[in-house]
């Protein structure tokens, strides 16, 4: 009867390792992040989004003084899925679009996976000569394995 006992908690054990592993292998895949290197100045930022469900309260982000950087990440509805990149100029009179493109969501694999599915881009001051480069990819959220 104890060896009954015993075989049957060593039963229950094992069934509880196989279900935990079962559950962990279960998890929903980690979430994709927009990674967007950004180097203006001598200093590199890497900006980070998440895809959102319209794109008019994305906010810039300021690059020095004269830049402003968007990134617009739309997944749904499938017709407007898309990665859009801005670049504007911070001027008295507001923000001037320089640079604005669109990249299909998901992206196709990159020819030159150096810089992302973007490839690297130059964008230049006009008045002040300075150059803002950037690049994009997609990847895993932060503290999550790709």
């Amino acid at each position: 009867m104890l060896q009954h006992r015993f075989a049957s908690a060593g039963r229950r054990r094992h069934g509880c390792g196989l279900l935990a592993a079962i559950l962990l292998c279960a998890r929903p895949a980690a979430a994709e992040m927009l990674l967007c290197h950004v180097s203006y100045g001598g200093e590199t930022r890497i900006l980070r989004a998440q895809p959102v469900a319209s794109p008019y309260a994305v906010p810039v982000e300021a690059i020095g003084s004269y830049f402003l950087f968007r990134m617009v990440w739309q997944k749904e509805p499938a017709d407007l899925a898309a990665i859009k990149l801005y670049v504007l100029a911070a001027q008295d009179g507001g923000a001037v679009p320089i640079q604005q493109l669109t990249h299909p969501y998901p992206p196709p694999a990159p020819s030159h996976p150096d810089y992302g599915f973007t490839g690297l881009n130059s964008v230049y001051e006009p008045v002040r000569d300075g150059e803002l480069q950037y690049w994009c990819e997609l990847s895993a959220a932060p503290g999550r394995a790709p």
